[in-house]
């Protein structure tokens, strides 16, 4: 298995400005003006909402509502239409491409190639949102559908049409659009670095159209655009993680929920992010993913024994079937009445899911060397979303099932007074062992927040020094610890909401980028040869 933290698993290890010398200030690479660019603004982000948090918070809430309202169409469009190019090229021609050429071989096995991606892709967002998220659609259903409970009091004859919409609505959140974002972005990127010879950087993926133009200020904008994107995104991320193993230290073990122990508990685990970003991408990053990965199949399958098992082994084709079927109406923002669902959770999770998508999609394409471009889309788009279903289906429909089913209403109580931290501890106390798997919850979430946070570290350090892998180790530090720093300015100056409101701010102007991005694939794929070497 090859080490992609060394310089020589990546085309032009000196990045884009090979010619130029090193500038080193405090162990940092400055010569590319990506890094001093990026790096003081967000200094300068963090200290204004520190001396005005209200006013900042105000600002960045009003900015959610002016952009969700106002370019809805926007966040829906750019969605569809990376669904459908993608979807375009797993049957087209084009889809024979290899990353890397028709001779590459994959650097990493399925069970460690799908445990990275998926780790990267969702993993806070799964346990933040798997349990709360087909409740709340359930009692909030989206498409007009009348709400099933009124007063407390539930009506008999909604109930299985708000239960479908819940469903479907939480599988459109979290299937084949966001995946398709991320499959795009990681495409492109892996397209330019392994077949065009180009660093591993944004800039690179708009070569086809911009050419030698990405070398200066051109690439430049790009890069800084995607570290924005990348680190809001990703804070926004760390947030909920915080909040959600927290809210769970707080329920189990009576530490205080407070602002203090917010900082306490980000900074710990920014401190333990830093270990592992330090020591790379197999090193670190690498077994973290795949211990992500065995305590959610643990997590998972003890839910499916334990839990309703014939309902959630029957829902999920039933659920599945409904998401398809839903599919068309969900995507379409005309004339629909339903804005506090379309605003309030579609357009902020399309805008989340771009403004991760330079994090996910550097982080995908680095590993993803070897692969055909239909059986990385295929993967990449479907698997992952198959995951998430059974993923939903499990913690969403156990909720449901023991709310209508046995009466008990520990999550419907998350909903009706919003505490979305609690609602997936909510689910695990009627279940046997409920002190165990409530910690293996928190663990996962605290080793999902680290998995993320050096994920990202990776990849912004990467951007930041022009493509280069081998940055200073410093500079990756730098970066781990501004994650940090962001999420906790979020979530102290207006919690929750402030972190959805930074999603959308810097989703919006990238969504424009990768549209721009998806036609510069589209080229570079056409001037490929199409044979590949073993299986496709």
């Amino acid at each position: 298995m090859s080490d992609l933290s060394a310089t020589d698993s990546l085309p032009d290890e000196h990045g884009l400005e090979a010619g130029q010398d090193n500038v080193q200030l405090l162990g940092l690479d400055i010569h590319n003006p990506v890094f001093p660019i990026s790096a003081c603004t967000i200094i300068l982000f963090v200290v204004v909402a520190l001396l005005f948090g209200e006013q900042a918070a105000a600002v960045l809430g009003g900015l959610r509502d002016w952009l969700t309202s106002t370019f809805d169409w926007l966040f829906m469009l750019s969605a569809n239409l990376f669904v459908l190019f993608c979807l375009a090229l797993v049957v087209s021609p084009l889809g024979k491409v290899r990353l890397g050429g028709p001779d590459a071989r994959a650097d990493y096995s399925y069970a460690g190639w799908f445990a990275m991606l998926f780790a990267a892709g969702m993993g806070i967002g799964l346990m933040f949102f798997g349990v709360l998220e087909p409740m709340y659609h359930f009692n909030n259903p989206p498409l007009g559908i009348a709400p099933p409970v009124v007063d407390g009091v539930i009506q008999a004859d909604r109930v299985a049409a708000a239960r479908e919409a819940g469903m479907a609505a939480t599988i459109y959140h979290w299937g084949l659009h966001p995946w398709a974002i991320y499959a795009a972005v990681a495409l492109s990127l892996a397209l330019a670095t392994y077949n065009k010879g180009l660093p591993l950087s944004m800039r690179s993926a708009f070569y086809p159209i911009f050419g030698e133009r990405i070398r200066g200020w051109t690439g430049h904008v790009i890069d800084t655009m995607a570290v924005f994107a990348t680190l809001f995104g990703l804070a926004t991320s760390l947030g909920f993680g915080a909040s959600q193993a927290l809210a769970g230290l707080n329920d189990l073990y009576g530490i205080p929920n407070t602002d203090f122990a917010k900082v306490i508990l980000i900074a710990g685990i920014t401190g333990i992010a830093l270990v592992s970003a330090v020591a790379g991408l197999d090193a670190g990053v690498k077994r973290l993913s795949e211990l992500n990965m065995m305590l959610a199949v643990l997590l998972l399958a003890f839910v499916i024994v334990l839990g309703p098992t014939l309902a959630i082994l029957s829902g999920f084709f039933t659920n599945t079937w409904d998401y398809v079927t839903a599919l068309p109406e969900l995507s379409n923002w005309i004339g629909r009445e339903d804005d506090a669902f379309l605003h309030g959770w579609t357009t902020f999770y399309w805008a989340w899911w771009i403004s991760w998508s330079p994090f996910v999609g550097m982080f995908i394409a680095r590993v993803s060397r070897g692969r055909t471009v239909r059986e990385f889309i295929t993967c990449v788009l479907l698997i992952p979303t198959l995951v998430s279903i059974l993923w939903m289906t499990t913690f969403g429909g156990t909720a449901l099932d023991q709310y209508l089913v046995a009466g008990y209403a520990g999550v419907q109580q998350t909903v009706i007074d919003y505490v979305p931290e609690l609602s997936l501890y909510r689910m695990l106390e009627p279940l046997p062992l409920a002190g165990l798997t409530s910690l293996i919850g928190i663990v996962l979430v605290i080793v999902f927040f680290v998995t993320s946070s050096d994920s990202g570290s990776l990849v912004i350090d990467t951007i930041t020094a022009g493509g280069k892998v081998d940055a200073p180790v410093a500079q990756r530090v730098f970066w781990a610890c501004f994650e940090g720093l962001v999420a906790i300015v979020l979530l102290l100056g207006g919690g929750l909401a402030a972190l959805q409101a930074s999603a959308i701010a810097t989703g919006f102007p990238f969504a424009l980028l990768l549209l721009l991005m998806m036609y510069a694939t589209f080229v570079g794929l056409r001037s490929e040869p199409r044979g590949a070497a073993g299986t496709a």
